[in-house]
């Protein structure tokens, strides 16, 4: 690019680059956070045109208020039973995490990712939905598949990739499919869910079933191609979809403010669109509950898809690759305004007299045992580097129905050539 004349009346042209609150060893300050009374944010008709609710993309809902009260017109109103379960899930999602976490770090597999802060995005989510309702998420949401029972023997022989992994170790660590739970496989690619579940979504209303879908991506993801053709798609076709995107304010070293943080709010990218959008207090899982559950109901009764930004915060690192104190304050997580969902939740259940703090301490224990009796069974059937994994010949299968003949021909020869190389 040639340099254009120089203009001596104008002020020179200045680059805008992005930079995050604080960087390690600054104070932190998030009183830019604007946090609004839990019942503050009205609830329209599930009805309602996208027009008449642009508030809500740029407020904040909230339930539970400074005193751990459900408060205001959003309160789903939930029977004990459910705040326990919720409860009780996200706090398995954490004991999950934590040992696996471990074990990684000891050896025995190569990757981990957590979701420490963000429980309630998946758990509360996938509790306001029904149980086949097709969830397409990305890789932060194991607490969907907790809610929905999936065994946790299951989940650890798929980060081990050992023999018992039914993925046959062709994933990534943590990128899990289970069909039978309507839970679809998890890409490392970002953003790909989105089209596949307006997609998924469109051939569910084809075919009039009854069933919608949910995706989730992180607010970086909100830059990828793929967000915007899907967003396209569900607004011009009426897609019974829920779109979530999850703004944990960090996108590995990136901050939010390079996807558009700095500009306007995530939940604004469905005004542009035409859609429905809700910004949430992503750590008060009634919030989250009370949000799916009028999204899941405005999809269902061909209203059409809602875009719902889940403000909250990734209180560790992005992945056991990650190191994020060498690129924000280590304050942050302990000064982030809206606090941790399984502490709030916890309170809330406690204010309301079915809970207790002996109680919830007794609880963590039996769910750290149950994580570590389902990892030594796990390890039964190997991890990382032991050498217990599936048949060689499996790299051929599983892609036609009938093995082809070339591919016939290059599996002998691999075998072959294997059994010589390694005659034991």
């Amino acid at each position: 690019m040639a340099d254009g004349p120089l203009r001596s009346n104008l002020q020179p042209l200045a680059l805008h680059v992005p930079e995050p609150r604080s960087r390690p060893g600054d104070p932190v300050d998030f009183s830019d956070v604007i946090v609004p009374a839990a019942d503050s944010m009205a609830r329209p008709d599930e009805a309602v045109s996208p027009h008449d609710m642009r508030d809500l993309s740029f407020g904040l809902v909230r339930v539970l208020d400074d005193e751990h009260r459900a408060v205001g017109a959003w309160d789903p109103r939930l029977p004990h039973e459910t705040l326990l379960k919720m409860l009780r899930t996200m706090a398995l999602t954490r004991a999950f995490d934590e040992r696996l976490y471990r074990a990684q770090r000891q050896g025995k597999t190569s990757f981990y990712m957590k979701c420490t802060g963000e429980e309630a995005t998946s758990v509360a989510a996938a509790a306001a939905m029904q149980g086949d309702d097709m969830v397409f998420p990305s890789y932060r949401q194991q607490g969907i598949l907790m809610w929905r029972g999936y065994a946790l023997t299951e989940m650890i022989n798929q980060i081990y990739s050992n023999r018992g992994d039914k993925l046959k170790g062709r994933q990534l660590p943590i990128m899990y499919s289970v069909p039978e739970l309507s839970f679809f496989t998890i890409s490392g690619n970002l953003a790909t869910q989105y089209p596949q579940a307006v997609g998924w979504a469109m051939a569910s209303a084809i075919k009039g079933d009854t069933r919608i879908a949910s995706c989730w991506c992180g607010e970086g993801s909100t830059a990828e191609g793929d967000f915007h053709s899907a967003m396209t798609f569900a607004s011009v076709y009426n897609a019974p979809t829920i779109l979530n995107v999850v703004n944990n304010q960090w996108a590995i070293s990136s901050f939010s403010g390079f996807a558009g943080a700095e500009r306007t709010t995530f939940a604004a990218r469905a005004i542009g669109y035409g859609i429905a959008g809700l910004r949430v207090d992503g750590n008060d899982a009634l919030a989250v509950y009370a949000a799916t559950q009028w999204a899941a109901e405005r999809a269902r009764s061909n209203k059409g898809p809602t875009l719902i930004e889940h403000f909250t915060y990734r209180a560790e690192g992005h992945s056991t690759s990650d190191d994020p104190s060498a690129y924000r304050s280590a304050q942050e997580s302990a000064e982030w305004p809206l606090g941790d969902p399984i502490h709030r939740l916890k309170q809330h259940c406690i204010a309301l007299g079915i809970w207790d703090d002996e109680r919830h301490a007794a609880m963590d224990l039996e769910l750290a045992e149950m994580v570590k009796a389902a990892t030594k069974e796990a390890e039964k059937n190997g991890v990382l580097g032991h050498g217990m994994h599936q048949p060689f010949e499996t790299m051929f299968e599983d892609v036609f129905e009938e093995l082809p003949w070339h591919l016939q021909e290059q599996m002998a020869q691999a075998l072959e050539e294997r059994a010589a190389k390694w005659p034991k």
